[in-house]
């Protein structure tokens, strides 16, 4: 099987040759720290363990000239929406063209970012906007909801210029909500205010064939779950959460096939020795895998504070219980 086939295999609850794999995204000073550890000069990880490929497709979603100051009335909202053009210059790769054409008969996964989230596109870089934020939300609800489904009608529009052109296997909301805690927002304000600018997008997905809509949060966000799912999503990729509590066995036998998961092993368990990788395995990864819709994958970037020999350890039993 291609990474592509295995990838539908796996999300249609199929039977693929093997789960598919994807790499943490290991960046350069990891490789030099590991070199110093034992990883051979000329040595390729993607060689040396079996890996998926797979690309993602990031549009420029951001307002166009940037804003120095992002709305706070619903006057200035005029502002924000010229800004977001989907036919503007400069939305996709300058290369997209030879992209396209490249990817008419790809082997590998190819992933489509449609959305930044709720606090990105509010304009929240800093504690003076998220506090001016959470008060519109209280003063002004009205001007949050249009800036959202302004944002919302841009990011579908954009988004039906790439599916015209390219045929995609997933598409993802990223959603930076809160912390390990909880999220910021509350369930209903979130299905209010956020999930509701998101339908649009959901309908073109849908409407273009689209049917792995991957919600990627880097926050505790099992509260939410019940609101995306009604929306429309079907898979949840956590990153650096709290991992007790956004147990991928626990959310399982909660809300069984209607969510597929990617990632769920604890990047701290790669920390900490070959123990702790073994039990974090043996223990998560194979009831997931028998169950089906799930790709096993650490929940975060591998940094340099995870040991070479524990990294190797770690791939070489994730293949070898992912192949029985």
């Amino acid at each position: 099987m291609t990474s592509r086939e295995r990838f539908r295999e796996t999300m249609h609850y199929g039977k693929p040759d093997r789960v598919p794999y994807f790499e943490e995204g290991i960046r350069k000073e990891v490789t030099r720290s590991w070199r110093k550890q034992g990883l051979s000069k000329d040595a390729d990880l993607s060689q040396m363990f079996p890996t998926d490929l797979r690309h993602r497709i990031v549009p420029e979603l951001e307002p166009r000239p940037r804003l120095r100051k992002f709305p706070t009335t619903a006057a200035e909202l005029a502002r924000f929406q010229r800004r977001l053009n989907p036919r503007s210059k400069g939305r996709l790769p300058w290369d997209w063209k030879k992209r396209t054409r490249s990817w008419k008969d790809r082997g590998h996964v190819l992933m489509l970012q449609v959305h930044r989230g709720f606090f990105i596109t509010m304009g929240v870089r800093d504690w003076r906007r998220f506090t001016e934020v959470m008060n519109l939300l209280i003063d002004k609800p009205n001007v949050v909801r249009r800036m959202m489904a302004i944002q919302g009608e841009f990011s579908a529009g954009l988004t039906e210029r790439v599916l015209q052109e390219v045929e995609i296997d997933a598409a993802i909301f990223s959603e930076p909500i809160g912390g390990n805690d909880r999220p910021l927002i509350s369930p209903q304000m979130y299905e209010e205010f956020v999930l509701k600018s998101y339908d649009p997008i959901i309908e073109l997905l849908n409407k273009y064939g689209v049917e792995t809509i991957i919600f990627l949060t880097y926050a505790n966000a099992r509260i939410l779950i019940p609101s995306i799912l009604r929306h429309g999503f079907n898979c949840l990729w956590a990153c650096e959460v709290n991992i007790d509590v956004m147990d991928y066995r626990s959310l399982r036998k909660e809300y069984g096939r209607d969510l597929r998961l990617i990632g769920g092993i604890d990047l701290d368990a790669l920390r900490q020795g070959k123990e702790a990788i073994r039990r974090e395995i043996e223990e998560k990864v194979p009831p997931l895998i028998a169950d089906g819709g799930y790709v096993p994958l650490a929940d975060g970037r591998i940094r340099e504070d995870v040991p070479f020999e524990n990294y190797v350890y770690y791939r070489q039993l994730l293949e070898k219980i992912a192949t029985v």
